[in-house]
């Protein structure tokens, strides 16, 4: 004989997780054609709102038309640049109850140094939303507003070390991915699921690695030794240096900074960078290790 248990309707169906959460297709419309897309990835901390700031910076003094958009519910990409932390496009959005079309640009676009453009993304709650629905809703509106028309360069300034697909979303819009490192093994470890994160979007996309740019680092030995066993390459190195740190508490970018030779070395090391992206990087196609093997491949002397 068996016995069936019926559930009491007092209880209440446990949600599944993820439930309620924003998650969304990419629109495959939601193209930007008509300018130059980086992506700028990296470990959590190693200095990416530095770079990509110092390199909007660059490309507004080459006379370029720059956007940059910080992908981090901390919206602190541009702060350098625009000397406050800006509203988000998600904090704007709930404002007029996500009804984009009661936005203006001036809502949230914001004017930096030399002309930048900044934008804040920003992101769902945590835990509970995905950042593919935030990138996707802050292209769209830019196009909406026919502000891609007249920009030269987008720069994406992405979370952390997250390669989720929908911190992965910048990669759909990029022409070239950029990774930033340190000298050390957290670093480079992080580097290398970042390159296969970039490897897979590149089947569908046609995002491509651009190369590695060296942050906060004295020396680029094991840099080097690791982009020479996966195929990679080194296009810029900034040294650690403490000229750069006091910019960001001055909310500054480096070239409103005077100082050393190596600050007017680091200046000019931005200026150049911006140069050969300009131009054009050659498409790297770099072979990701496994996690095991690039453990054991770094960290010794």
């Amino acid at each position: 004989m068996s016995i069936t248990l019926e559930m009491p309707q007092t209880l209440k169906r446990r949600p599944v997780d993820g439930e309620g959460s924003v998650q969304v297709q990419m629109d495959p419309r939601l193209k930007i054609d008509t300018a130059k897309v980086f992506a700028v990835y990296g470990k959590g901390g190693i200095g990416k709102s530095t770079t990509s700031s110092n390199l909007s910076a660059a490309f507004s003094l080459m006379g370029k038309r720059v956007l940059q958009i910080g992908c981090d519910p901390k919206h602190d990409s541009t702060f350098t640049l625009t000397k406050k932390l800006v509203p988000t496009v998600i904090d704007v959005l709930e404002t007029v109850d996500f009804h984009s079309e009661e936005l203006r640009p001036e809502d949230y676009v914001y004017e930096g140094f030399n002309g930048v453009r900044c934008v804040e993304a920003g992101g769902p709650p945590a835990g509970t939303g995905c950042g593919g629905y935030v990138v996707g809703q802050t292209v769209k509106l830019l196009k909406e507003h026919h502000l891609l028309e007249d920009t030269d360069v987008v720069i994406f300034d992405v979370l952390g070390d997250v390669v989720c697909g929908g911190f992965a979303a910048p990669l759909q819009h990029a022409e070239r991915a950029l990774v930033v490192t340190a000298n050390d093994f957290d670093s480079i470890f992080a580097m290398n699921r970042i390159v296969a994160a970039i490897k897979a979007k590149s089947k569908n996309y046609e995002v491509r690695l651009g190369g590695v740019i060296a942050n906060r680092s004295a020396g680029t030995d094991e840099i080097d030794r690791f982009n020479a066993a996966i195929g990679l390459n080194r296009i810029a190195h900034f040294p650690d240096l403490d000229e750069i740190r006091r910019s960001r508490l001055k909310k500054s970018v480096v070239f409103e900074m005077e100082g050393s030779p190596a600050l007017e070395a680091a200046k000019a090391e931005y200026m150049r960078l911006a140069a050969s992206l300009w131009v054009g990087t050659t498409p790297i196609d770099a072979m990701p290790m496994k996690d095991r093997e690039i453990f054991d491949f770094l960290g010794f002397d």
